[in-house]
């Protein structure tokens, strides 16, 4: 990376950093969602010392979860239009507020930034990564937050021509140039295709990461895919735990149809079965949607940045969302709590549909349980 780029990105990060400051102090109180005034509210602040598992943390105002062994905070579905150097305001006030749930890590689902079309010129580009950067990656870095992430349709699109190309090549080249600059906070153990798919490992979860950018995923990839699961780091792991941008099955409107989820989704759900994947955490529908399909459990992560959607059969309006995932591992279990954005309520599961009957299948809620 030429010299003066490198000082255009740390200056720019140093006042997105002071930016982020500036929206924690508007921020102010929130009222609790309807169900939780017995339950208490954290300072914004983390403290010094690690949390324990138990104790009810989020920022101040808002409602505050019992903590598990480990938590995650879920974004998804950042971007904006074509070509966008700048964030919905749900965006940044997600990442100013993300500290004050005091995660061990932040997972993104994809769509960091706006690409995928030709016209974008590479200065184009790679002004969306800086600013993605500046507003998203240096404030996470600056809370010391591991960001562990998969790239979307929009990053880096694994799209391929008649001939076998990459029809978004100049994509894929500069999504990889920026992130193989960054130091991410993640212990990997296999990152020899970072970005595009790799393995780490945090607090006895071992995360698998795909190239689901498309519908499609190559030979190749599955391949690495079952060597990686059945590798002793993954088997040895309390939970394992799969990330991809297009999710198994179809849930959205919009969505719920071939090529906006990954083909072949019935036999791909049997592989991570048999290797015993938890949750198989996916995006790109735009909706939120805590589901489970035969042993697995799957998680639709919603959008943060534009175009939200609605779930299919449901006549629920679209909402902005970001999930917080608490995990207990001797008992294996995951607990959701997902806010919406814009309110900065807390969305129960039963307000959601008992199930979708989506284009390739039917997924179940969560809390549903199937004889």
């Amino acid at each position: 990376m030429p010299k003066s780029l490198r000082l255009w990105m740390l200056t720019s990060s140093i006042v997105s950093l002071l930016g982020v400051a500036l929206a924690i102090q508007q921020l102010g109180p929130h009222p609790l969602s309807s169900n939780s005034t017995s339950r208490r509210s954290a300072d914004l602040n983390p403290p010094a010392r690690p949390s324990r598992s138990g104790q009810e943390i989020a920022p101040q105002g808002l409602f505050a979860p019992p903590r598990g062994d480990v938590r995650l905070v879920v974004i998804s579905d950042l971007n904006s239009q074509y070509g966008s150097t700048s964030y919905d305001p749900e965006v940044t006030k997600a990442i100013a507020l993300i500290p004050g749930w005091q995660p061990d890590l932040v997972l993104s689902g994809g769509d960091m930034v706006a690409g995928q079309s030709r016209a974008l010129s590479r200065v184009q580009i790679q002004a969306m990564w800086m600013a993605f950067d500046r507003t998203i990656a240096a404030p996470l870095r600056q809370a010391q937050l591991p960001l562990g992430f998969t790239l979307g349709n929009h990053d880096a699109s694994g799209a391929l021509s008649p001939t076998g190309s990459y029809i978004f090549n100049q994509d894929r080249q500069l999504a990889s140039a920026y992130w193989n600059q960054q130091k991410p906070g993640l212990s990997f153990i296999d990152r020899a295709k970072f970005p595009f798919y790799y393995t780490f490992t945090q607090k006895d979860i071992f995360y698998l990461v795909w190239d689901a950018s498309t519908a499609k995923l190559s030979a190749q990839q599955l391949a690495w895919v079952e060597k990686s699961l059945g590798s002793p780091p993954a088997q040895a792991a309390k939970l394992r735990i799969m990330i991809g941008h297009l999710p198994l099955y179809g849930i959205a409107v919009g969505r719920n149809q071939p090529g906006e989820y990954l083909e072949n989704a019935e036999q791909l759900r049997s592989l991570m079965e048999q290797y015993h994947i938890h949750t198989y955490i996916s995006r790109h529908q735009h909706a939120y949607y805590p589901g489970h399909r035969g042993q697995l459990q799957l998680l639709h992560a919603g959008a943060l940045g534009s175009g939200p959607r609605q779930l299919v059969g449901s006549d629920r309006p679209p909402q902005k969302t970001l999930t917080i995932v608490d995990i207990n591992l001797d008992s294996a279990t995951t607990t959701y709590t997902t806010y919406d954005m814009k309110t900065l309520q807390v969305i129960h599961q039963q307000q959601l549909p008992r199930q979708i009957e989506g284009d390739n299948g039917t997924v179940y809620r969560q809390d549903v349980t199937i004889n």
